[in-house]
């Protein structure tokens, strides 16, 4: 006799189930956290039921599966029943054209509050960044997690953040009943692949000089716990996570064992705006505002709710630098090994660009 469909499976699952916890689903549930997320949900003696929505089926037999776009408006059918949806299907990826990212981002949040609301769920958990405060040379250390949101739509993805962000703010209004949950991580660590992660792939550290970088990051493990308690309801509202304290420049340095490439601001600004402008770098010029001033948050909401992180930024960058070794980086961009030799050095291409620039710019004055 052959075993039963997995959904049938969880479905039995579900009528013999004697927790009274929450039925969870998660959007984005068959790859990165959103597969972490769904393991450790339905691992849970606390949840009741996981729903698993994604446009391929995933590896957590114990969830239910519905394959579909999270913009198709079919979702609120598959969201019924649901008490909390925590939305993590999100395109953050270098390489994807910015206009389809946004597009399917903002389109995508758009249709989880509508069709959450439409399906009778109380609660939707949205997945930011810290990012979206904004690094600035002015920011306290560390912000507080109701600092304003001072960041603008120059560095990768954050434009989709911040409107993801003022979709959260309208939802309960516009549907009252429902609550929304902002979870705000810190420099993300852990099989992900971002501007801040390629920053540790190159052979010298790129220092702005008069910055004054720091460094707080959260492991993929401290993200999930803290999803899971948004889920479960034991913290709401907006808040950060990320491991306890930060890291100076100086510190990152001595700990990576990697040396600095310091450049003047307006060498690394120029030539980064213009490698981007060409197509040469997937990284906008507003990225390098993340590694040259400081954006470090707090997590008393978390802590006050009982949360700790299990990770240390000690750790979690010993991690980082595992995972990145033999890559190879400049200005952004992923070099071969021979590439990589020729470059030489992290911010080569920024330097030489700026200076191939001051040497255009002396060649027009002498007329040459």
């Amino acid at each position: 006799m052959s075993s039963p469909d997995p959904q049938v499976r969880a479905a039995r699952n579900l009528s013999t189930s004697t927790s009274r916890g929450p039925v969870v689903a998660v959007t984005g549930a068959a790859s990165g956290i959103g597969a972490l997320l769904t393991a450790r949900l339905a691992a849970s003696d606390e949840v009741k039921q996981v729903v698993a929505l994604d446009e391929r089926r995933g590896e957590v037999p114990e969830a239910t599966w519905h394959i579909l776009d999270v913009r198709d408006p079919a979702i609120a059918e598959k969201l019924r029943g649901a008490d909390v949806v925590v939305h993590l299907a999100l395109d953050l990826d270098l390489e994807t054209d910015a206009a389809a990212r946004t597009a399917y981002n903002v389109r995508g949040t758009q249709t989880v509050l509508t069709a959450a609301a439409a399906a009778g769920v109380h609660r939707v958990v949205l997945c930011t960044s810290a990012m979206v405060y904004g690094a600035l040379p002015d920011n306290d250390i560390p912000l507080s997690e109701d600092a304003e949101l001072r960041a603008t739509a120059e560095a990768t993805g954050v434009g989709d953040l911040l409107e993801i962000e003022r979709l959260g703010r309208r939802a309960p209004r516009a549907h009252p009943g429902l609550n929304v949950t902002v979870v705000r991580p810190a420099v993300l660590v852990g099989g992900t692949d971002t501007a801040l992660t390629r920053y540790f792939e190159s052979p010298r550290l790129l220092v702005v000089a008069g910055s004054r970088p720091t460094w707080q990051f959260c492991h993929v493990d401290d993200l999930c716990s803290a999803l899971e308690y948004a889920a479960l309801e034991k913290v709401e509202g907006e808040f950060a996570v990320g491991c306890d304290g930060w890291l100076e420049q100086e510190e990152v340095e001595e700990l990576s064992g990697i040396r600095r490439m310091e450049l003047p601001s307006a060498v690394a600004l120029g030539a980064a705006a213009r490698l981007h402008r060409i197509g040469l770098t997937p990284s906008p010029a507003g990225d390098l505002a993340y590694t040259m001033h400081p954006w470090v948050v707090s997590v008393g909401r978390l802590h006050d709710a009982g949360w700790r992180p299990q990770w240390t930024n000690e750790e979690v960058l010993a991690e980082l630098l595992e995972e990145v070794a033999g890559r190879h980086t400049v200005a952004g961009r992923r070099l071969g090994r021979k590439d990589a030799t020729a470059a030489g050095a992290a911010g080569a291409t920024v330097a030489l660009l700026g200076a191939a620039a001051v040497v255009r710019r002396a060649r027009k004055r002498r007329g040459l």
